[in-house]
């Protein structure tokens, strides 16, 4: 008889571990995803990359916004012998933690105890991390503190951003959920020394401070691509920078050094090279330049 899992998530990240998982044959008695939300010009509500998954694979759908009482008391009834959580966007108390037959596991991306919280590929990224990679433990009440059950790598690349590691790290926490259920690996307390976290993304980040130093920014390019995406602002006009190359050239912060959009930084400076204007759609800084000239002297807030 195949194990029951109660699966857990909300954003595309969650899918393809939710497909791996049916494709391995386990029971998927129920998902639990947040709310639907208002989402683009129109504000329709709209569900979640998990929640449309389900609902085409006629799996139960639950989104509650607290686990109460009687939430807790749903959860139960299922009978799962896993809880698998990955990105979900809700706390789960101790009451539904100790539910699960087995265990409640949780997929996180990254090595933990590095980047622990709500983005570790941004993070990672920005930092100039050289390798990240797939968790998989066994939740416990604290912010992604319990004991690891398995661990993948991934190196990161100079141009990598986040947009790409994601996509390669949802595929691996796909492929290890399976490989953890499947062998129920002996778990171990994760490391008490280099412990980060990874706090939250908010869009203010994403102004471009020239007066950092130009290696700095070029990170931050990557890890804020593709959202919120860096960007700029000239004659009133919001600028994003989808990607960008550090080079040593020395000039002012936020000084236009050439007419090849080449910015002075707090050192060394900024070559752009993809941009996208306000309703327009990105492309290279030699079509940009066609029809928004950015020129030699200019000066960027």
């Amino acid at each position: 008889m195949s194990q029951k899992v109660i699966f857990m998530g909300t954003p595309a990240f969650s899918v393809p571990p939710l497909k791996a998982l049916i494709a391995a044959g386990y029971d998927i008695v129920a998902v639990y995803s947040q709310p639907p939300r208002p989402a683009n010009r129109g504000k329709k509500l709209q569900k979640s990359d998990v929640h449309a998954y389900a609902d085409e694979q006629g799996i139960p759908v639950h989104t509650p916004t607290k686990m109460t009482t009687e939430e807790i008391e749903k959860l139960a009834s299922y009978g799962a012998d896993y809880f698998v959580v990955v990105a979900y966007g809700m706390i789960l108390p101790k009451a539904a933690l100790e539910i699960p037959k087995k265990y409640p596991v949780n997929i996180h991306a990254s090595l933990l105890p590095r980047w622990r919280g709500a983005a570790p590929i941004h993070r990672a990224i920005e930092a100039g991390d050289k390798k990240t990679g797939i968790t998989t433990m066994k939740m416990d009440e604290g912010l992604d503190t319990g004991d690891i059950l398995l661990v993948d790598e991934v190196p990161i690349t100079s141009k990598m951003t986040t947009g790409e590691l994601h996509d390669i790290l949802a595929e691996m926490g796909a492929k290890l959920i399976v490989e953890t259920l499947k062998n129920d690996p002996k778990s171990c307390p994760q490391p008490s020394e280099g412990i980060t976290y990874a706090k939250k993304i908010k869009k203010e980040e994403a102004k471009i401070d020239w007066t950092l130093d130009a290696e700095v920014l070029a990170r931050k390019v990557c890890a804020f691509n593709p959202y919120p995406a860096c960007y700029f602002e000239l004659n009133g006009q919001r600028i994003k920078v989808l990607e960008a190359e550090f080079t040593t050239a020395s000039g002012e912060a936020g000084e236009v050094l050439d007419n090849n959009i080449l910015i002075g930084c707090g050192e060394g400076s900024l070559l752009l090279k993809k941009l996208q204007r306000q309703g327009k759609s990105a492309m290279s800084k030699e079509d940009f330049l066609r029809g928004f000239p950015i020129e030699k002297g200019m000066k960027l807030s």
